[in-house]
């Protein structure tokens, strides 16, 4: 040993060996702090440990702050693999905990205070359980104060928890990550718990999974402007809530010792049979739950199926005539997941090619027959078909008592033309509903009842709807239709329907060119109708030929919030009993219909000036959910769906409607539904007609509205949720229908099953054509 003995060579040898340790300590650490250790650093780092036992230098460079740092690491290694792991019975009540609150704030949000006549009159024990906190307690109580028998159960508040639950589970086992799947969970149903509560106080309608395609279609930027004042505290208390739910969970996962509910392992998966068997496990345990999520969610709503008899045996009775009334009765959450996978129609019994072609061939020799008798063409003439948002005769509401008429030009204009009462499908809400019923004739009561956004639901997946602007397309080519919308042009997606439907350009606050006349009225932040008119004006204007032209307007939008400087109402509605909040909103609204009269006027008169022949269809779409006293009022329901329309046409139309006023008692013109009045118009102008509009004009004439509604059914219809009227009004129960009113029935579920559900088989023949 050149005379170096065995204990002057022992040091060395002694503090190589205490690095070698460290080093495989430092090696785990980075192992289990899931930094992955390549190959090349694997060799390198055994290619160091071998030279330890020849290297001087290594000897040097490992001087005591290094092995003291080296040794800190290893014990602060030690410590955070001894961090206690959370008990899966914490996940257990967190997960109960968290459930029952999202279930609990969701269904908050379908309540109102009650307004009372008389508040003395009503005693302080019937105030407390009609109160907001009294509905909800009811609600969740009820399953303990429900009857003995099965079919008594009212369990529909445990049904939501545990439809929650089923979300829940599913965010658990994706994630596997308990902690930030509880932020997940808290963050998305809170944001729904807000949106569902100010949805009921804009329209009265609980948040519908057609909603969601407002936000994946680019609105999301626009959901603020729908904030009503009184709501934003509420807005705002709940992102403080979840900023630090979020931040308290997120620690929990870094602290928790469980770093995966489930062991998983993405690295080396097959490396022992304990991490296969984890593996397996989490594959099983999230493809279990989403497929339980999901076979509950798309049988929910088909009777027999096991979704919608196990939720019935729990208490759920469902509303699909009304999403608020099945939202506050069953449970918000399961209204949701009801309609979340919607039927178009059931195939009516005799569906065929034949069957369709024979039906087409019958009203062809029909429509023959009747243009036989008519000298004029439907695109002759320009049609503009005019969507007045929230229009209808405040004083035919119960109620409602005003010194001064807010509608005394158009009341002057239905006395003098085809004129009368819309049944209206909706309250307060539901115009594109409406809409799409007047521009393809089709009805929503024909519909599966699970179906409750057409626009949103049915028409963007439909490769060619019908929709009778191509009539003018089919004459005049692509600048046959244009539509206006003075608002933005994904709303119900109508961007993509209309271009769907044919439109050649559809005009709004944000299409290119943008819509050009956009004033508003005072504090009112909506285009106002007379602007919205002259648009329209324009563009009749600029094309030297007859078109079919479309509008929505937006003046009369909710929420009414005092917007106009000199409104004569305030001192005009003498109503009784009418809340301070009410009488508010009441009395801007009147405002509105009182400027929208005035507009209309206007424009009536210009058009009339024209040397073109024009005809106008007006109607206005549903009420305004203002009317909170007249809504709480069963009895009122059939009055609250009723809305009005008249059908004109100017000077410049001679024979083709100018001055035509059809006589209600023989075209049953006094009440109708939207589906009709482009048939109408046809008799009003008195123009030849397709086989599909004398078929439309057939099923008119012995049934003269058919609709669904979404406000309960008042005691005048039977166990569906369609209502039907004769000619002067009156409600007929569906089983006192003729044998021929049957047989129109069941003629128009198979045109309107074959047009959106069905082989289209109608398209390849004449029965949409003009000849």
């Amino acid at each position: 040993m050149d005379g170096v003995s065995v204990e002057q060579e022992q040091p060395a040898q002694t503090e190589h060996a205490d690095v070698r340790p460290a080093m495989l300590d430092f090696v785990d650490f980075r192992h289990h702090a899931h930094m992955p250790i390549t190959d090349a650093e694997t060799d390198a780092m055994t290619a160091s440990i071998a030279d330890i036992k020849t290297s001087d230098a290594f000897v040097i460079a490992m001087n005591p702050p290094i092995r003291l740092l080296l040794s800190a690491l290893r014990s602060l290694l030690d410590l955070w693999r001894k961090r206690p792991k959370c008990p899966y019975t914490l996940y257990v009540v967190v997960m109960a905990l968290m459930t029952a609150a999202a279930t609990i704030f969701i269904q908050w949000g379908m309540y109102s205070e009650p307004s009372y006549d008389d508040p003395n009159a009503v005693d302080d024990t019937t105030k407390a359980l009609n109160s907001v906190n009294g509905q909800l307690t009811r609600f969740v109580a009820q399953m303990w104060l429900s009857g003995d028998g099965a079919s008594d159960l009212k369990l529909n508040w445990l049904l939501n928890f545990l439809a929650l639950g089923m979300i829940y589970l599913v965010l658990v086992f994706v994630l596997n990550r308990f902690w930030v799947a509880t932020a997940v969970f808290a963050i998305v149903m809170s944001v729904y718990a807000v949106a569902n509560s100010i949805k009921m106080v804009l329209r009265n309608e609980p948040i519908l999974p057609s909603d969601l395609s407002f936000i994946s279609s680019g609105n999301g930027g626009e959901i603020s402007s729908f904030i009503p004042e009184d709501s934003q505290a509420l807005v705002d208390g709940t992102i403080t809530m979840l900023v630090w739910l979020t931040v308290i969970c997120l620690i929990l996962q870094f602290l928790d010792g469980r770093r995966c509910v489930i062991p998983f392992h993405w690295w080396r998966p097959f490396r022992n049979v304990r991490t296969v068997i984890g593996n397996l496990t989490r594959f099983v345990a999230a493809g279990t739950s989403i497929a339980l999520l999901c076979s509950f969610t798309w049988t929910l709503s088909i009777p027999g199926a096991w979704g919608y008899e196990w939720a019935k045996s729990w208490g759920d009775v469902p509303q699909p005539w009304s999403a608020t009334g099945d939202a506050t009765i069953n449970g918000a959450v399961i209204n949701f997941l009801r309609l979340t996978h919607p039927k178009i129609m059931d195939k009516p019994e005799g569906y065929s090619r034949e069957t369709m072609e024979a039906l087409a061939k019958k009203y062809a020799r029909q429509a023959k027959a009747t243009n036989q008798t008519r000298a004029n063409n439907l695109t002759d003439s320009t049609v503009i078909m005019v969507l007045s948002e929230t229009f209808s005769d405040p004083t035919r509401v119960p109620g409602i008592s005003l010194l001064e008429d807010p509608m005394p030009n158009i009341r002057t204009v239905k006395d003098s033309t085809t004129s009368g009462l819309m049944l209206s499908p909706g309250y307060g809400g539901g115009t594109a509903n409406i809409e799409y019923q007047t521009l393809t004739g089709l009805d929503l009561a024909l519909f599966d009842d699970s179906m409750q956004s057409i626009y949103q639901e049915l028409v963007p997946h439909q490769k060619s709807p019908y929709s009778f602007n191509q009539i003018w397309n089919a004459r005049y080519g692509k600048t046959g239709s244009t539509a206006f919308h003075p608002y933005y042009k994904n709303m119900y997606l109508r961007d993509t329907d209309y271009k769907k439907f044919g439109f050649d350009h559809f005009y709004t606050l944000d299409s290119d060119p943008a819509i050009t006349h956009q004033d508003r009225i005072d504090n009112n932040p909506y285009v106002s109708d007379a602007a919205a008119y002259q648009n329209v004006l324009d563009q009749v204007n600029k094309e030297s030929h007859p078109q079919f032209l479309q509008l929505v307007t937006m003046q009369n939008h909710m929420p009414h919030d005092g917007w106009y400087n000199d409104n004569q109402f305030w001192d005009a509605n003498v109503s009784e009993n009418l809340g301070d909040g009410e009488r508010y909103a009441v009395n801007t609204y009147i405002k509105g219909l009182s400027l929208t009269d005035q507009a209309t006027a206007d424009f009536l008169n210009q058009l009339n000036t024209m040397d073109k022949p024009v005809t106008v269809i007006f109607y206005g779409d549903h009420l305004s959910s203002d009317y909170v006293t007249a809504a709480s009022d069963k009895n009122n329901t059939l009055t609250l769906h009723e809305t009005d329309y008249f059908i004109w046409s100017n000077q410049a139309s001679g024979a083709a409607g100018a001055g035509v006023k059809l006589d209600p008692a023989t075209a049953n013109t006094n009440y109708t539904s939207p589906n009709y009045f482009m048939a109408m118009a046809s008799e009003h102008m008195n123009t030849k007609v397709s086989p599909y509009l004398q078929f439309l004009s057939s099923v008119r004439a012995d049934l003269p509205a058919v609709e669904r509604l979404v406000l309960g059914a008042g005691g005048f219809t039977d166990d569906t949720s369609t209502t039907y009227l004769d000619g002067n009004g009156n409600p007929i129960k569906r089983k006192n229908l003729s044998k021929e009113q049957r047989q129109l029935l069941k003629e128009y579920r198979l045109i309107q099953y074959d047009m959106t559900a069905g082989k289209n088989y109608l398209a390849g023949t004449s029965f949409f054509g003009m000849k």
